[in-house]
């Protein structure tokens, strides 16, 4: 009897979820229930889904309006009325286009249109599909219009968006949210009525039992709708299903490029290979996943064929086939990779193939991938309300002030110091935090399905222009969509831009191989990299955490760096395993603590659960469940998993299982408790692995290109350093940092022999206009002769021509900086012309003899540090105080348990907590010798002693040693004073 039902993806207009709603119509007794959400489907597929538990008859539908005026309803007949609707919206969210008053022709979907827009329009006539929707308030009206003679039209159009008075606040609040405007001035015809509740099935038929006729329409047009989607263990994929004409020839294909690329990956193909081989290929073919490989494969070719680098990691990263045709660079063999997490007989999605490519090329790659293929789309994903952001938002709805508002947003406010307002804001901020605010993109996911994409949803386009649906990766899942992850990052540009800058500085050298993976992991230069911590710049290795535990772990092959990889996630980390890994990596003696069956289970690991594929085979062998039962397990713990009850249920079975083995509870709770300390965190070995590839890669070209390296590292960005810090490796590894030259600078970092020239992009009031004035000038007619030569070519003010000069870009005129500033003004004020346009003859400048204008290297500093927020010779060179009775990282190790003082230049610095919950902070620093030295400040020091931005600091502390890798646990620290500028004025 619901024609027109709202979930909370009305956004800022409905209240509750799509389980909510069937909930609240399973206790009116309603066993036919129309979902149409304004503008929107994201609860459509569950929703359908859902209706089963609770045996309700689901129909989906769009509610169209033009902001809050609805325009009509419309209801699917079946899935093509769906698809029909669908595309309509799509449409008008494509174009912004709002919706007519008529509504165009829908072969399969009805059209309601509600009463007083039919009284407003004077509506004459109705398609065969069309009907006038009646609410119970409108019901006292219609007696009195000509359309009650419009009998077989009428159909009850009670709308459903609260539930409750409290639904209703909520309601208002988010609708004056969403028109940024207080709420006492928020427009009527903003709002639903307090009447657009659910009436039981008796009361509504009560209401309506002087029009049978309505009551029959109703029924009658409930009756003729039906949708239907497979959800769960009955889903079908809805992915493209072949790749050639058939799956035979799909299948064809698959095993003619991996009988042609074998011998480029195995040289000799054992039996071993052999065997994994067929067996992943009849695997393959028996889950019918051969065209989501070849899909694969061909956006991998493609980049390829483009010179773009890519990484294929996540679980496919286990399979043998992805291997040998290229989707991935790691070796199931060589890593003795887990099939079972690749592909299992109960795992009916197929195994995920994260593909990374440059940041810079991922945009071509996508777009390459909606050319080529036909029902393609972006995923979607749900921007939920944070609770401090509603609180904020609802402060401004009531009136509050800033500072109000600021203290409530904090949640540390005692209940006796908020007045009543602010009792309302924390009441309804609780109550609306977790509503999805506005429907977004997934940051990886593209869909490329079989029918085509209005079948399951409308889209809409974000800025990049790519049609993108209104559901999320969840749903999709349950419905047998399953995404291509395409994603970004920078640094597999960062080695697609050394190539570059060494194959065009260093052009006698043969082409590098990148992809010469065996050279790499067994080079002891590259080793002594990891271990040594000298991995600055390097991808997903650098960070001073991942350093320290490299050094701890003395990590120096592949295999080493691969489960380095994994531990230092919080699940594997946070457990404590990550401690008892690195005792029994380094002392042997420290393995006999594992339990004989967990040794056995895992040997590379000593026993201890690192990767995902860990819990699978501890699941399986160690406490018996069914490789589908280990799978709930790995995919409650991956953070996309829906049914908790199933994962309870599976728990209770480990438990059970364990104890009918007879282990002991201690030895039960231990490994549990190890399993659950993965959620959300653990790496498949395959996706470590991928990742040690890419780290392998960099570590090559940081050892033996170090600056070309750390150019390629600066011009993308950076990574987990400053600016500053990549600029100080660099001159560790040899290189000249030169400021930027008005001849030889580009707007990006350029290497010259050993010299790196710092791009104008650094200058941070430069604009970019001028740049590219300057840049082109300087490509069409050579370099810059003098000072005079510039302002006579280039169109400029004086304040961004002080910039040039105060930085030193002209400094090859052999003139101070003062000198050149004063002829700047003098010059540019002579030739006040606007005129952009060349001139055809060169004027004649003035030359003025000036004194001796000398600048000191301490205002050159100061200079750098205002332009480019560091100065060049770092701040050891401008401490403005003697550095007495210290020592150096060098000698660390001398001092263990002794108090100690370094001086350290501020690296980096993060909070973080104890195990009690209790702040910390870790820093890290570079002594006077630029080595570099960890360092901590315990609750006890951390407020004490506070860290004040860049600069020198005194750490006085005790030195501690573990696992071979020293660090100070800071007593008392301090920033140390500097030299101040002379040029400011007291």
């Amino acid at each position: 009897m619901y024609l027109n039902c709202h979930t909370y993806y009305s956004l800022r207009y409905g209240t509750f979820s799509e389980v909510e709603l069937l909930e609240l119509a399973k206790s009116k007794h309603i066993k036919t229930i129309a979902l149409t959400d304004i503008n929107n489907t994201s609860a459509c597929l569950n929703f359908i889904q859902q209706s089963k538990k609770y045996n309700i008859k689901p129909i989906v539908g769009i509610d169209f309006r033009n902001g809050a005026k609805q325009k009509f309803v419309g209801l699917a007949k079946n899935n093509r009325g769906f698809q029909q609707l669908n595309a309509y919206l799509s449409q008008l969210l494509h174009t912004k286009n709002t919706a007519s008053h008529d509504a165009p022709h829908f072969d399969d979907a009805f059209i309601i249109y509600p009463f007083e827009n039919v009284l407003q329009q004077k509506k004459q006539v109705f398609k065969a599909n069309e009907f006038i929707g009646v609410s119970v308030e409108e019901l006292k009206k219609l007696p009195f219009s000509k359309y009650n003679t419009y009998t077989d039209k009428l159909v009850i159009q009670q709308q459903v968006t609260i539930r409750n008075k409290r639904d209703f606040n909520a309601h208002r609040l988010l609708r004056a949210i969403d028109n940024n405007t207080l709420l006492s001035k928020l427009p009527k015809t903003e709002e639903c009525e307090m009447t657009d509740v659910m009436y039981s099935k008796h009361e509504l038929t009560k209401i309506f039992q002087d029009s049978p006729h309505i009551i029959s329409n109703t029924e009658h047009l409930l009756d003729s709708c039906s949708i239907d989607f497979s959800f769960g263990k009955q889903r079908i994929s809805q992915n493209q299903k072949v790749f050639l004409n058939t799956s035979e020839a799909d299948y064809n294909r698959l095993q003619k490029l991996c009988d042609d690329n074998i011998h480029n990956r195995y040289s000799n193909p054992d039996e071993k290979v052999k065997a994994r081989l067929q067996t992943e290929l009849a695997t393959i073919k028996k889950m019918d996943f051969v065209s989501y490989f070849l899909i694969n494969h061909d956006i991998v070719s493609y980049s390829k064929k483009n010179g773009y680098i890519h990484v294929g990691r996540g679980s496919g990263a286990n399979s043998i086939v992805a291997y040998i045709i290229g989707i991935t660079d790691v070796d199931p063999i060589e890593l003795d990779l887990y099939f079972e997490r690749f592909i299992n007989p109960f795992r009916a999605s197929p195994p995920d193939f994260d593909i990374d490519f440059s940041w810079k090329d991922r945009d071509d790659v996508t777009q390459y991938i909606f050319n080529r293929f036909e029902n393609t789309a972006l995923l979607a994903t749900y921007n939920t309300f944070k609770y401090r952001a509603v609180v904020r938002e609802l402060g401004k709805v009531f009136g509050l002030p800033k500072e109000e508002i600021d203290k409530l947003s904090k949640g540390n406010l005692p209940i006796n110091q908020i007045d009543e307002i602010g009792q309302l804001v924390l009441k309804y901020g609780k109550l609306i935090e977790g509503f999805p605010n506005y429907v977004s993109v997934h940051s990886a996911g593209i869909l490329i399905l079989d029918k085509p994409i209005h079948n399951y949803s409308a889209t809409f386009l974000p800025p990049k222009g790519y049609p993108t649906v209104q559901f999320d990766m969840i749903i999709a899942e349950d419905v047998g969509i399953f995404k291509f992850d395409i994603l970004g990052q920078r640094g597999l540009a960062k080695i697609k831009d050394t190539l570059q800058i060494i194959a065009k500085n260093r052009p006698e050298l043969p082409p590098i191989d990148i992809h010469d993976l065996p050279r790499f992991k067994n080079d002891k230069k590259i080793n002594n990299l990891l271990k040594s911590g000298g991995a600055i710049g390097a991808y997903y290795v650098e960070s001073p955490a991942m350093r320290g535990l490299m050094i701890k772990l003395q990590t120096q092959d592949y295999l080493g760096l691969v489960a380095a990889s994994s531990i230092i996630r919080p699940g594997v980390s946070g457990s404590g395993m990550k401690e008892e890994f690195i005792k029994r990596h380094r002392f042997p003696e420290f393995r006999k603590n594992a339990h004989p069956v967990l040794l056995e289970i895992m040997p590379d690991t000593y026993g201890v659960m690192v990767y995902q594929e860990d819990v699978l085979k501890v699941a399986h062998q160690f406490a018996g469940l069914t490789l589908g039962e280990a799978d709930v397990l790995r995919r409650g713990m991956s953070g996309k998993f829906r049914s908790r009850e199933e994962f309870l249920a599976v728990e209770q079975k480990f438990i059970s299982n364990c104890k009918n083995k007879g282990y002991s509870d201690k030895l039960i709770n231990e490994v549990w408790n190890q399993i659950k300390s993965f959620a959300g965190y653990a790496f498949a070995k395959g996706h470590s692995a991928s990742y040690a590839v890419e780290s392998y890669q960099s570590l090559f070209l940081k050892c033996y290109f170090p600056i070309e390296f750390m150019v390629a590292v600066l011009n993308n960005g950076g990574g987990f350093y400053s600016t500053e810090q990549y600029l100080h490796e660099a001159k560790m590894q040899g290189a000249t940092i030169k400021l930027p030259c008005i001849n030889y600078s580009d707007h990006a970092n350029r290497v010259m022999d050993k010299g790196i020239y710092l791009g104008f992009g650094y200058l941070k009031n430069l604009e970019k206009l001028v740049v590219q004035r300057l840049l082109t000038e300087r490509q069409l007619h050579g370099y810059y002769t003098s000072l005079e030569d510039f302002i006579d070519r280039i169109t400029i003010s004086i304040e961004q021509l002080s910039i040039l000069i105060r930085i030193g870009c002209f400094r090859f005129t052999e003139k101070s900086k003062t000198e050149l500033m004063w002829h700047a003004i003098f010059k540019l004020n002579a030739t006040k012309s606007s005129n952009k346009q060349p001139k055809l003859f060169k004027p004649k400048h003035k030359h003025f003899e000036l004194p001796v204008l000398e600048v000191s290297a301490l205002e050159s500093a100061y200079d750098e540090m205002e332009l480019l927020g560091f100065p060049l010779c770092g701040y050891f060179d401008l401490v403005d105080e003697p550095l007495e009775n210290d020592i150096t990282s060098d000698n660390m190790g001398n001092y263990v348990n002794k108090e100690v003082v370094i001086y350290g230049n501020l690296v980096n610095t993060r909070h973080n907590k104890t195990s009690q919950g209790k702040l910390m902070r870790l820093s890290t620093f570079v002594d006077k010798h630029g080595k570099y030295f960890d360092a901590v400040h315990f609750t006890e020091v951390v407020h004490k002693y506070p860290i004040h931005g860049l600069g020198v600091y005194k750490c006085l502390g005790v030195i501690t040693k573990k696992h071979g890798f020293c660090s100070m646990i800071i007593s008392k620290s301090r920033k140390v004073r500097i030299k101040p500028n002379p040029r400011a004025v007291d």
